[in-house]
């Protein structure tokens, strides 16, 4: 059981950290994923082994504080220290299980966009572009974003598709148009929990965060959004959970 005192975030790295099964290869990503692997390694995955795209493969998290992913001590003790383009071709090979994304826009077929946001031709904001985004995206067996709840942020529509969800959300999108990958499983925010149909299709409330509602949810989100029918609460973190955060933000 959780003591009840966390954070959103604290809340968030536990979410995500259940998306890790015991044994997946996992393409972690900066920040709050980098804690999610370390608290699944903690509790139930013990035997997850976490990517990184600068060339790394590690199966324990790194002993210090990371700023950047080739930071040393994620380069010490790892369990491969290679060439960008050989750990991005494990997920040409089918490789990789589970792929964590940022993004600063996703839309109800989740669909990212880290690109720009407005006009093309005159955009309001200039983004860092796709990174490795869009290979997970499209390669990784599923994979989960993580963001702030907010309207502008998860849209109706994204201004520009950097990395592929379900599309326009027809039946077998994906397929017809070649990507390899399973698609997004959930958008995990500050409020909710978002999941997908068996196939991909619209994103719906699977579980709401202790102390927000069905009703705060959908005033903060860009569309009509669905509610699973049986929507129940998200699960606290456990102790074990936020031991091994804290363990590592301490």
């Amino acid at each position: 059981m959780s003591n009840g005192a966390y954070t959103e975030q604290e809340l968030m790295v536990a979410v995500a950290s259940r998306e890790i099964r015991d044994g997946d290869v996992v393409f972690v990503g900066m920040r709050l994923p980098i804690l999610a692997y370390a608290v699944a390694i903690s509790t139930h995955a013990p035997n997850a082994r976490g990517l990184f795209e600068v060339g790394l493969m590690r199966d324990r998290p790194a002993g210090a504080f990371l700023g950047t992913m080739g930071d040393p001590p994620n380069v010490a003790g790892a369990l491969w220290a290679t060439r960008m383009s050989n750990v991005m071709a494990l997920m040409a090979q089918g490789q990789v299980d589970l792929g964590f994304i940022g993004g600063a826009e996703v839309d109800r077929f989740g669909n990212l966009n880290t690109s720009y946001v407005g006009d093309p031709a005159k955009p309001k904001v200039k983004l860092p572009g796709s990174g490795g985004g869009a290979d997970i995206a499209i390669l990784s067996r599923r994979w989960v974003t993580l963001m702030n709840h907010e309207r502008r942020r998860l849209v109706d529509r994204v201004s520009f598709v950097t990395s592929p969800g379900y599309g326009d959300g027809s039946p077998g999108w994906r397929k017809r148009n070649g990507i390899l990958g399973g698609g997004p499983v959930a958008i995990i925010t500050t409020l909710c929990v978002l999941r997908f149909p068996e196939g991909g299709g619209e994103a719906y409330v699977a579980t709401v965060h202790p102390g927000h509602t069905v009703d705060e949810v959908r005033e903060h989100t860009g569309w009509p959004v669905q509610i699973d029918p049986g929507v129940r609460e998200t699960a606290p973190p456990t102790e074990a959970e936020l031991s091994a955060v804290r363990s590592r933000t301490a």
